[in-house]
């Protein structure tokens, strides 16, 4: 009894700045439930700094419960919003719809970060989300064919950074939909199989502000990295994992890269030591170099790194 007295007695005599440091490190949930214990908890609770960043993906919500949260909670102050749908877990009812989506726009015109998980986006336009986004990730989402279009160009997002991480529907025409319509400066496909050289091909030319560029288990081979080098001149980071053939003809298309920083290859035994020591030489911003699977010997590995410019 007498510990329970000296935590409330230290807890009422901590000013709120640090009490809302404490609030921000709980679950959403725990931090509903703080709002009950006094009159200032519940203030602090509505405070701004709250409620900037939320995480919804650890709950299992309802499309009630989400509008209770618009309505009620969510407001100018809110930046990011992470929401995991029941796609995987054999849901039907579809947790995001075209007027919950105008009532969040309403809400809170400063959201810029949206991330999806394991949603059903198939009857949902990519035009009834919010204009203010320019972060939009999408993990294990179902999305339909013609989606990344929209009848006003206007009322589109302005998308600057796109994350996509094993949307098997994701395809050539979804890459060169968005592409087009947005200025990309970053770009993550990770399991996006549908992906291949012609996708990269027809997307690249729209490509050229790109500073980040990561694909992961993507259906590209020599002709992509060529498409790469010749268009995307400004990135700076740069990661391929891929599970098809990259040789060393493909590699040497990415010396035009004279703006890269760091440089991620998987599967590197597919590249002879001199490829890559080649490449190096001719990337005079290089300063990190990863190379995962290669088993090339002390010698080689030393030529490798003798042969960064930084």
């Amino acid at each position: 009894m007498a510990a329970r007295k000296m935590a409330a007695k230290m807890a009422a005599e901590m000013p709120d700045s640090v009490l809302l440091r404490v609030l921000a490190l709980l679950p959403l949930r725990d931090r509903l439930r703080a709002a009950r214990v006094c009159r200032r908890w519940r203030q602090l609770v509505q405070d701004r700094v709250l409620w900037a960043d939320v995480d919804l993906s650890p709950h299992k919500l309802s499309t009630k419960i989400l509008w209770q949260l618009v309505r009620h909670r969510l407001g100018d102050s809110l930046r990011t919003l992470r929401v995991r749908g029941a796609l995987l877990a054999g849901g039907r009812e579809r947790l995001l719809t075209p007027a919950l989506l105008a009532a969040l726009a309403k809400r809170c015109p400063r959201l810029t970060r949206l991330c999806l998980a394991e949603a059903d986006l198939r009857l949902l336009p990519y035009e009834s989300f919010p204009d203010s986004i320019t972060v939009l990730e999408l993990s294990r989402c179902e999305i339909p064919a013609a989606w990344f279009c929209g009848s006003d160009a206007q009322a589109l997002p302005r998308l600057q950074h796109l994350v996509v991480r094993k949307v098997p529907a994701f395809s050539n025409q979804h890459l060169l939909n968005v592409s087009s319509r947005n200025r990309l400066r970053t770009l993550t496909l990770s399991g996006t199989y549908r992906v291949t050289d012609t996708g990269i091909q027809s997307a690249a030319p729209h490509l050229e502000e790109l500073e980040r560029l990561v694909l992961r288990h993507c259906v590209v081979t020599d002709s992509a990295l060529h498409f790469i080098g010749r268009h995307m001149k400004h990135l700076r980071f740069l990661e391929i994992s891929s599970t098809h053939s990259l040789t060393n003809m493909g590699l040497a298309c990415l010396a035009a890269l004279k703006c890269l920083e760091t440089l991620h290859l998987d599967h590197c035994n597919k590249f002879s030591p001199d490829a890559i020591a080649a490449l190096c030489r001719a990337l005079p911003q290089l300063r990190n170099l990863k190379l995962d699977g290669a088993d090339f010997g002390d010698e080689a590995m030393g030529k490798i790194q003798a042969s960064l410019p930084n």
